[in-house]
C-alpha cells in the first residue's frame, strides 16, 4: 500500500497496532485520539484514506462525517465502533462512510478494505451508500449483536436501503425477519410512504392486487411466507412487480423454508423467486449466534425495566444455561422467556434453576440429530452467501483467490466449534474431525485459532 492514513481512536493501543501494522504496510500514519486534530488534518489536505472510532472524548465520529465530505469529496472514511447495533451500520451509511467495521476487528480485515479505499481514492470511484434525510430516527432497534454473521447482516442492510430491488428475506421463525423488512423501508427513501403487508387472502379476490398497490402508494409491499400462498396467487404477484406504472413500489418478501428446495417442490414459481431475488437476505439462527445472546439478555432486561419492572440479571451459571439452550424459537423465544423470568424470579438475580424451570429444563447440549436435509441445507446457505458476496461486486469479479478464501471461512469455525465441544483437547478434536493430529495443530497455527481447554460440551 501507497498512502497517507489518518487514524483517530481514544483508545492507545487501537492506534498502536493500526500505526505499526499500517507503516509495515508501506504507508505514512498519523494518529490521534483527538476528533479536533483529525479535522485538522483533514481540512489542512493531509491523509488520502481516515480510519475513525464514533466515540471519543471530544465528540462523534459519525456526525463528523458530512463535515469531511464537505471539506473533501471523496476522502474515502472507514468508521470503526464498539457500538455493534444495526443503528451505527445504517449511520454510517447514511453519512457517506466508505466501510463501517465492528470492534474487535481482524486487523487483516482492515488492511484489505484500508487497501481498497485508496485504490477506490487514486480512481476517484468510491460510491458508498448514501441518504439524505434528517428525519427523525428511533433510538434502537431490536436487531442486536457483535457476531460476524450479524455485523455482515448489518451492512448488507445498509447497502440495500435505498436501492429499488426487491429483498428476499429468509430464516427460521423469530430471527426477525419481518422487523428487517420494516428497517430496510423506515430507514430508505420511500420512507415517508406506507408499508403495506400483503397476505394470500389480500391477494385471492381478483381486485385484490389492485387494491394493494393503491393502499402502497409507491411505498413497500412486504409478502410474508411466499411459499404459503397459493401458486395462482403467485402469479398475480408476478403481474404487479411486472406493472409498468409510475411510482411503482418495492418488493420485499419472507420465508423460513429453503427456497431453491421449494421451487424443485412446486411451492414457489421460478419467475417469482427470480424477481424477488434481486438481493438476498439470511437471518441467522439464534443458535448460530450464541454469543450475542448475553447481550440480547441485557437489552430484554432493560426493556422490562423501562416498563415498570425492576432491573434483573442473570448469575453466571444461569447465562452459561442461556447460552447452551437450542433456541429453536430464536429471539421471539429468548425475549418470552426474559419476560417471563422477570414476572417470576423471586429476587434481582435470577439463578439456573429458575431458568432451567422457564426452559423446561432442557439438556444444555441437546440439538437435533444431523439428516441429510441438514447437509443440504448448509449447502443452500453457501450458496446464499456466494450469490450475496458476487452481488456486492456488481459487474465486477471479486479479488483473485476465492477458493482459499471461502475454504478458509469454512474452515476456522468449523474447527473452532469442534475444539469447544471436546474441550480443547486437540487429540478428541482431530478424531471428531478425522484428521491427523499434527495436521490439526497446523491448521491451529496457519487460521491463528485460539485453543481453551475445559470442560466438555458434548
Amino acid at each position: 500500500m501507497d498512502g497517507t492514513i489518518l487514524v483517530a481512536d481514544d483508545d492507545r493501543t487501537i492506534r498502536t497496532v493500526l500505526t505499526q501494522a499500517l507503516t509495515r504496510a508501506g504507508c505514512k500514519v498519523h494518529a490521534t485520539s483527538s476528533l479536533t486534530t483529525l479535522m485538522r488534518w483533514v481540512s489542512e489536505g493531509k491523509g488520502d484514506v481516515v480510519i475513525s472510532d464514533v466515540m471519543m472524548p471530544d465528540g462523534n465520529g459519525l456526525e463528523m462525517l458530512p463535515k469531511i465530505q464537505q471539506d473533501r469529496p471523496g476522502l474515502p472514511v472507514i468508521v470503526i465502533s464498539a457500538q455493534n447495533t444495526i443503528m451505527t451500520a445504517i449511520q454510517a451509511a447514511e453519512a457517506e462512510a466508505y466501510d463501517y467495521l465492528p470492534k474487535p476487528f481482524d486487523l487483516p480485515d482492515l488492511m484489505k478494505r484500508t487497501a481498497r479505499a485508496l485504490e477506490a481514492r487514486r480512481k476517484n470511484a468510491a460510491a458508498p451508500v448514501s441518504s439524505n434525510s434528517d428525519s427523525e430516527r428511533p433510538d434502537e432497534l431490536p436487531l442486536i449483536g457483535r457476531t460476524p454473521s450479524m455485523q455482515a447482516l448489518y451492512r448488507l442492510i445498509a447497502r440495500v436501503l435505498n436501492t429499488d430491488l426487491p429483498v428476499l428475506i429468509t430464516g427460521e421463525s423469530g430471527t426477525g425477519k419481518s422487523l428487517i423488512a420494516r428497517a430496510i423501508h423506515d430507514f430508505s427513501d420511500r420512507r415517508n410512504l406506507p408499508f403495506v403487508t400483503a397476505s394470500a387472502a389480500d391477494l385471492q379476490d381478483i381486485e385484490g392486487p389492485a387494491q394493494i398497490m393503491a393502499r402502497a402508494k409507491g411505498g413497500t409491499i412486504i409478502i410474508d411466507e411466499i411459499t404459503d400462498i397459493p401458486a395462482e396467487v403467485q402469479a398475480r404477484i408476478v403481474r404487479m412487480m411486472d406493472g409498468t406504472a409510475d411510482n411503482l413500489p418495492r418488493f420485499m418478501a419472507t420465508s423460513q423454508a429453503d427456497l431453491n428446495r421449494a421451487m424443485e417442490d412446486g411451492k414457489i414459481r421460478q419467475d417469482l423467486y427470480y424477481r424477488l431475488s434481486g438481493a438476498s437476505i439470511h437471518v441467522p439462527a439464534l443458535r448460530d449466534r450464541v454469543d450475542d445472546i448475553p447481550l440480547l439478555v441485557e437489552h430484554f432486561f432493560a426493556r422490562c425495566e423501562r416498563e415498570g419492572s425492576p432491573l434483573k440479571k442473570l448469575t453466571p451459571d444461569a447465562m452459561e444455561l442461556t447460552r447452551s439452550h437450542p433456541w429453536p424459537g430464536n429471539v421471539r423465544q429468548l425475549e418470552n422467556a426474559i419476560r417471563r423470568l422477570v414476572l417470576t424470579a423471586r429476587t434481582d438475580e435470577i439463578t439456573k434453576a429458575e431458568v432451567a424451570g422457564v426452559l423446561g429444563n432442557q439438556p444444555e447440549s441437546e440439538q437435533p440429530a444431523a439428516t441429510v436435509e441438514d447437509a443440504e441445507k448448509l449447502s443452500a446457505s453457501i450458496g446464499r452467501h456466494l450469490r450475496r458476496y458476487f452481488d456486492l461486486h456488481g459487474n465486477m469479479l471479486p479479488p483473485p483467490g476465492l477458493y482459499a478464501r471461502i475454504l478458509k471461512e469454512m474452515e476456522t469455525p468449523l474447527i473452532e466449534i469442534a475444539l469447544e465441544a471436546s474441550g480443547g483437547n486437540q487429540a478428541k478434536c482431530a478424531d471428531l474431525l478425522g484428521i491427523n493430529r499434527n495436521t490439526l495443530r497446523k491448521k491451529i497455527t496457519d487460521l491463528d485459532i485460539r485453543v481453551t481447554r475445559r470442560r466438555r460440551l458434548m
